[in-house]
């Protein structure tokens, strides 16, 4: 007997349902609530539901989310909205508290059975809302930080009380709607939710990777193929919808910069429209970024699994036999045999070894995970741990000296010229500028594709966005910040607007006698490309 239409695709139902069902179940029991003031389970839920809030908002911008972070988070939150006063350590244990007990489920992994009417069975789906990845702080700090899964999107987007295929395209004609009302307040909220969904489809195409690539054969050709008709359909019907809304948004900010230097009486109310058409602009250079990356990585998965579904037929080739039986056992009956074990060896060894294989880590030296009660003798190693990371970070300051160097040539040609291209600067820059400029031809190349990908880069309003929160430092080099470090001089803090362009029709440009990064000497060429600056308050 066929289930009833209604009853198709109950499983996945359930399956929305298991989320709120185990997060509850995780909650409802546990005392420890009390010892930080919550006594009912409304206000376990709110609680939660807000912590899942600000870790996604730190997912979305893909900023480091600490227990550090969160428990000033909870501090804040604690005393300002729920009038309880804790200190900053009762955070940090409040935080752990939520993330890893009752998020994080102490470690063990969260299941819910859900009832499958066309096959008349259970079946457990797994619900994991957060995950962890190891990041470096503070010069170098060992730090873990939290994110959201594709559960845990789906369950804090799914509040909004919307189907899955839907959101997008609603949330898109929202945001239409709202700026052709010139609700722009309405507008930020609704391009946020946009740029949520983009994350999540991106969330969940990595998350396929990893099931590929632990067990290709556990992932079925149905979700791939739902997972592909996503992908497409995400790029192909919304690309080109935030392609005009972004030059839509552009022309209303130049409307109202106009009006802002030229009017007297420029109100309170269309400042705050400015700001927010700038925050929606921001948003949508993201969302289009984010479309690139749904498309990258839509490539990725499709070459991986046809590499992995092929690798396992041909696995189904090879003829396999019992080892012990067939091989072990024998000799310890006829030791003789022994002197044919090469033809059983050399097998082993005429396939290409894989790349992420490294023999040097087979002779390291093996540390224990739990210290021996015993103590053993001393060991004097030839290996310097901490020097080594010491000549580790003292490179790396020097690389990112050059970068800095490099950026702040160019931050003062274009300051006192106003306008100019590369090849201005390769015929009348002075032999130690040019050699502050192009440290290396690699850097030099990576800080222009920077410049070039960003377009249009407004000082103002990444200052203005430095000032509201505190931002952490990168690891690597990323324009924005080197930007905001090497203009806070007096002579570079007047430039408020820079804009980048290639110059298409033009040569291009040859720098002579330059290093790349083995310090090989050469001549390189490179295409022309336009800055120009505007200078302001």
């Amino acid at each position: 007997m066929e289930p009833k239409d209604f009853l198709k695709n109950f499983d996945k139902r359930m399956k929305c349902v298991g989320r709120y069902a185990v997060l509850c179940g995780n909650s409802f029991d546990k005392k420890t609530w009390k010892e930080y003031g919550i006594e009912t389970k409304d206000e376990q839920m709110n609680m939660l539901f807000t912590l899942l809030l600000y870790i996604m908002e730190y997912s979305l911008k893909e900023e480091d989310c600490t227990i550090d972070d969160i428990a000033l988070f909870l501090e804040d939150i604690s005393f300002e909205y729920y009038n309880r006063k804790i200190s900053f350590d009762k955070s940090r244990d409040f935080a752990r508290f939520m993330v890893e007990e009752v998020l994080g489920n102490a470690g063990n992994s969260m299941y819910f059975k859900v009832f499958r009417y066309e096959t008349k069975s259970y079946g457990e789906v797994n619900i994991r809302y957060i995950d962890n990845k190891v990041v470096y702080q503070d010069g170098g700090v060992k730090r873990t930080s939290y994110f959201l899964t594709e559960e845990g999107y789906n369950m804090v987007l799914a509040t909004m009380e919307m189907e899955n295929n839907l959101k997008l395209t609603v949330h898109e004609m929202l945001f239409k709607l709202h700026l052709e009302k010139a609700d722009y307040n309405k507008a930020v909220e609704d391009i946020k939710n946009v740029f949520g969904q983009l994350r999540k489809q991106s969330q969940k195409i990595q998350e396929a990777v990893h099931a590929v690539k632990r067990n290709a054969l556990s992932y079925s050709i149905e979700e791939y193929r739902q997972l592909v008709e996503e992908n497409i359909s995400t790029v192909v019907e919304t690309r080109e919808k935030f392609n005009m809304h972004r030059e839509f948004i552009e022309e209303k900010i130049k409307e109202f910069e106009e009006k802002e230097m030229n009017a007297q009486d420029f109100t309170a109310k269309e400042k705050e429209n400015l700001n927010s058409l700038r925050v929606i602009g921001r948003y949508l250079t993201g969302t289009l970024d984010e479309h690139q990356k749904i498309l990258g990585q839509h490539f990725d998965l499709k070459k991986l699994y046809d590499y992995e579904l092929e690798n396992y037929s041909n696995m189904t080739m090879v003829q396999r036999f019992p080892f012990r039986s067939g091989i072990y056992d024998k000799i310890l009956k006829d030791a003789a045999l022994l002197i044919n074990a090469d033809r059983i060896l050399n097998p082993l060894f005429i396939g290409q070894t894989d790349k992420i294989f490294n023999p040097e880590k087979m002779l390291e030296f093996q540390k224990k995970l739990k210290k021996s009660e015993v103590p053993e003798e001393e060991t004097q190693l030839d290996f310097d741990a901490n020097a080594y990371n010491l000549e580790r970070e003292q490179k790396h300051r020097e690389r990112m000296k050059k970068y800095e160097d490099s950026v702040r040539v160019l931050m003062y040609e274009l300051s006192e010229r106003r306008e100019m291209d590369l090849k201005d600067l390769s015929t009348q820059l002075s032999m130690e500028s040019r050699e502050k400029l192009i440290p290396t031809a690699q850097i030099f190349r990576e800080i222009i594709i920077e410049f070039l990908t960003a377009g249009e880069i407004h000082l103002h309003a990444l200052r203005k966005e430095q000032e509201g929160y505190l931002m952490d430092t990168s690891e690597g080099f990323v324009l924005n910040e080197m930007l905001l470090t090497v203009t806070e001089e007096a002579a570079l803090k007047k430039i408020n607007t820079i804009y980048i362009e290639p110059c298409e029709e033009v040569p291009p440009v040859y720098f002579k006698d330059v290093k790349d990064e083995q310090g090989n000497i050469k001549n390189i060429k490179c295409s022309n490309v336009k800055f120009r600056c505007e200078e302001g308050q």
